[in-house]
C-alpha cells in the first residue's frame, strides 16, 4: 500500500515510512531502517555559524529531518544547499522546503553538481550519508572534498550507528574529534567532527 493512502497519518510516520520503503529498495544508499531523530539532527544542526553569512553544504538530507533543523537556526533558505542522491527523497524536500538548493546528485562527486559560485567556502558541512556503506579510499575522498570547501578549522560533522569513526584519524589531511552520542535516537548515534587546522 503507498504511504499516500494510509489515512490519518503524522507526517514523522509518513517521513518513517518512506525512509523504512527506500532504505528495502536501496540500503547501501540509504544505510538505517528509520530516519534521523529530531534531538540528533538539532545536535548536528548547533555547529553552524550564523555570523559566518556562508551557506551551509547538507549531504544526505533523506525527509528533512537535518534540514529543517539546520533551517530553525535561524539561516536563510537560500543558504543551505542540500545534495540527495535519491530522486524521490530530492523532489519531496522541494515540495517541503521552497527556497532550500536542493541538488539531486551522488555526493562523492560534488565538483560536478554544486554551481561554480558553491564549490568553495561553505561555513560548515552536515552529512547523513551511511559512510560505512561505502570503500575506505571513498570515505577519506569524500572528507578531503568537503573539508576543501571549508575555511580552515570549520566543521563536517557525521554521524555513525558505530563506535568508531567511519572515516579513521590519520589517513588524510583532516583531524578526528568525538562531539558525543545521542542516546535518544533510533539506533543510538555517535557524532564525528572532521576539520583541519586553522
Amino acid at each position: 500500500m503507498s504511504v499516500r493512502k494510509v489515512a490519518g497519518l503524522d507526517n514523522g510516520l509518513r517521513d518513517g515510512l518512506r525512509f523504512f520503503g527506500a532504505w528495502a529498495r536501496e540500503p547501501k544508499s540509504v544505510g538505517s531502517v528509520w530516519p534521523t531523530g529530531v534531538r540528533l539532527a538539532r545536535k548536528m544542526a548547533s555547529v553552524i555559524d550564523l555570523r559566518s553569512g556562508l551557506p551551509v553544504l547538507e549531504i544526505g538530507p533523506g525527509t528533512g529531518t537535518i534540514t529543517r533543523a539546520i533551517l530553525e537556526t535561524g539561516l536563510p533558505r537560500e543558504l543551505l544547499w542540500a545534495v540527495e542522491y535519491s530522486k524521490t527523497f530530492a523532489d519531496k524536500l522541494r515540495l517541503r522546503f521552497p527556497g532550500v538548493n536542493v541538488v539531486e546528485a551522488d555526493a562523492f562527486a560534488l565538483e560536478r553538481v554544486l554551481p561554480v559560485s558553491q564549490t568553495s567556502q561553505f561555513d560548515c558541512a552536515i552529512s547523513a550519508l551511511p559512510l560505512l556503506n561505502f570503500p575506505l579510499q571513498s570515505r577519506i575522498a569524500l572528507v578531503e572534498d568537503i573539508l576543501d570547501r571549508l575555511p580552515p578549522g570549520r566543521p563536517l560533522i557525521q554521524f555513525s550507528y558505530g563506535r568508531k569513526s567511519p572515516v579513521p584519524p590519520g589517513l588524510g589531511t583532516y583531524t578526528v574529534e568525538r562531539l558525543g552520542m545521542v542516546i535518544r535516537n533510533v539506533p543510538p548515534a555517535q557524532l564525528w567532527v572532521y576539520s583541519r587546522a586553522r
